[in-house]
Order: structure tokens, then sequence, then C-alpha cells
């Protein structure tokens, strides 16, 4: 059977853990040392190491960026990075800048994956970059499905995809807004995220332009849920999912969806039949649209924000299990939005297994009887019939999935 790798990001050791457990096959994080997320908690060696060790011992794999724009006072640093990052046991680097490759490749055996922020739109790139020693080509978010499927049946290098997540208003992160207006550098692990700013538009007279919203260029999220199987066929390697800064909640929804979309099309592809239900769970769990943006040829006005925006905070996320007492059948929640007794919830774990549940009895840390859970992680105590794990995560229940 075909295997494709479902990629999930991990902006610390709980991301990790949890991207692994709902199903990711590898996970890639950002260390202290030369990452494009500046604003993420990243690893320190040490937790990168327990992260291998966590995911090596579940036949996972771990990637590490080390994909900043290097100035001169980085680059003496990469040789002794790369060699201790293959001492911890790190199974590939992400790299943008060739230095970094051709480091790696002469005092290291480490895999080195192309990063996104290369940009690589075109097999003759493609080609180059392995020549370089690349082994896998992260392509750029602009590419096409037709662009894709071309640059894959005229190469032999492994193609990684993009399949979830926020987009960029530049191309592949390259842009200088940031660092103009804030002195935070987007190519070094600053952005400050300037196309989700409101502005002015001015006329050619340079006065004012009203309209009912301000003016803003932030990009749409990106979701590829209904061309997994288009993806499978075309023999992509790996589907890589955006958002290191991303909540628990966030990713373990994301992961599980996908991991069972992949799933499904490769034990029956014949028979496979895309449930637009989990569309509606992938929109509750994020707080902007999302939409196939350039994959499928689609790259006018409806791909990003003009005319402002709303992002409700996502309220669906209402805990996360901590234990599970098999005797007593009482789950120890740690709250994480407002429920209350008569709520009728879900609570889902990895490969999708959920259990309705309508909330009866709650119990404080203290035993006594509660109505209603309130306080940010707050813990208290709810009878389950059903026997969950530590890390299966509670959330209003949706009543369009129950419909057939």
């Amino acid at each position: 059977m075909k295997k494709v790798e479902l990629l999930a990001p991990a902006g610390d050791l709980e991301r990790l853990k949890i991207a692994i457990d709902y199903g990711a096959d590898a996970v890639y994080l950002g260390g202290v040392m030369l990452g494009l997320r500046a604003n993420a908690k990243n690893f320190t060696y040490e937790e990168i190491e327990e992260g291998c060790r966590y995911a090596h011992e579940r036949s996972k794999k771990v990637y590490v960026t080390v994909n900043i724009v290097l100035h001169n006072k980085e680059a003496e640093l990469v040789k002794d990075i790369l060699i201790k990052l293959e001492k911890i046991g790190v199974d590939a680097i992400i790299a943008s800048d060739l230095y970094v490759v051709a480091t790696a490749k002469k005092y290291t055996n480490l895999e080195v994956h192309l990063s996104t922020q290369q940009s690589v739109l075109n097999k003759e790139a493609v080609k180059f970059f392995k020549n370089c020693g690349v082994s896998r080509i992260v392509l750029a978010r602009e590419t096409s499905k037709e662009e894709i499927k071309e640059i894959i049946d005229n190469t032999d290098i492994e193609i990684e995809c993009f399949i979830h997540g926020a987009m960029c208003a530049s191309v592949s992160g390259r842009c200088t807004l940031s660092n103009y207006l804030t002195n935070r550098d987007a190519n070094r692990g600053g952005c400050s995220q300037i196309c989700r700013w409101d502005f002015d538009l001015l006329n050619s007279d340079f006065k004012p332009i009203e309209g009912d919203k301000p003016f803003t260029f932030c990009s749409k999220d990106l979701s590829l849920l209904k061309y997994i199987p288009d993806m499978i066929d075309m023999n992509i390697k790996s589907f890589k999912i955006e958002g290191r800064m991303r909540s628990i909640y966030y990713i373990a929804t994301v992961i599980s969806i996908y991991r069972k979309a992949i799933d499904d099309y490769l034990n029956d592809p014949v028979n496979y039949k895309y449930d637009e239900r989990m569309e509606i769970l992938l929109r509750n769990c994020a707080n902007r649209d999302s939409i196939p943006q350039f994959f499928d040829g689609t790259n006018d006005e409806t791909c990003g924000y003009y005319n402002g925006r709303i992002e409700v905070s996502n309220q669906d996320f209402l805990g996360v299990v901590i234990a599970y007492d098999k005797e007593t059948k009482y789950a120890t929640i740690e709250e994480r939005n407002f429920f209350k007794k008569g709520d009728s919830i879900e609570i889902f774990g990895p490969n999708m297994h959920i259990v309705d549940y309508i909330v009866d009895e709650i119990l404080d840390e203290d035993n006594n009887v509660i109505d209603v859970v309130r306080h940010p992680q707050q813990i208290v105590k709810i009878k389950v019939d059903t026997p969950i794990y530590p890390n299966y995560m509670l959330r209003k229940k949706n009543n369009i999935l129950t419909k057939s």
C-alpha cells in the first residue's frame, strides 16, 4: 500500500506529543537556534532530545527548522548546531540557506529538506537543489495542482506540500513589511503580521477613501481536505500542516481529521467518499475562512480579506482529560472554556474515537457538586461510562455533524 507522511507542527513538547498521539507520522519544530518562529516557545536541545525519544519510541520522526536568513554571526554557528542536532537524533533539518545545506552534507549525515522559504515553483529549481544534496523539497504554497504534477513527473525527489493552515500575503513568507514598519524581520522569525493590520485607503490626491470597513490584505487560510485523494495519486510524499503556535485543540482536531481522510482513501480508494462533516470541524477550530488557495488555480480577490474581517476566538474547546478512574468512572478534566450541567458535548481522542455525552454531574477538586465550570484551567470531574484517556479532549457538540 502506498505510504504518505502526515507532518504536524510542534510549538513545544506538549504539542509534539499531542500531534504524534493524534496521528502525525512526523513533526517539525524550531529550536532556540536559527528557526523562523521567534514568537513560538521553541525547543531547547534537551527538549529536542526528549521529543526525538518520544517520537522514535512510536516509530515517528522529528525534523528541525534551521531556515532563517543567515547573517555572518549565525553562519559561524551552523556547523556546531548541526553536529549537535545529529547527535541528539534528529531525523532531518529543514533549511533554506545553501550554506546550511552544504555544511550539513559536509559534516553530518543529516537528511536535508529544502524549506518553503526558497519559494520553489518549478522542476528546474527542484533538479538544482537535488544536485546540492537536498533529499526533499517543500514547495512554495503558491504552486498549483498542475505545476506540482509536472514537477513530480519530471524529477526524482521527495515532494512535500502544505495542506492546511495560515497563508502569507507575500510569496512564501518573503516579506519585508514587518521589518520596515516594526523592525521585526519576517525572514528571521519575527513577523508582526502587517498584512492583518487595518489600513486607510487614499486616492490619488492622498485623500481618504471612505468605505464600510478598513482595508486589509490578509490571506484566508489554506485547506485541502477535499483534495487528499488527488494529492495521494500525484505521489506527493509529505502533507504538511502549518501552525506551530496553534493550540493543542487545533492540532488534535486538524491532525485527526486529515489522518482519517488519508487512511480512509489509502485503505479503500474505490469506495472512498469525502465527508463534508469534517469541513465543519475544521472551520470551527480556526478563526479564519479556509479555501484551496492556489492549488485549484484560484488566486483572485476571493483568496483574501480586503474589506475587514471578524476573527472570533474559538469557544468549542471545553477541556482536556487529565486522568480517568476505571473503577469510579470519573474523568478528571482541565477546563478551557465555559460549560455547564445539561450541555451536550463530545469527547474525542486519537483515531477520531468520539463519545457523545450530556453533562450530568460535575464535581470540583474537593468533590463538591457544582453546576457550572467557568474558571480558566479549573480542575473538575465528570462521570463518563465509556473509558477515556489522558489527552482526550472535550468540545461542544455540533448538531450538524449528527445529520445524515
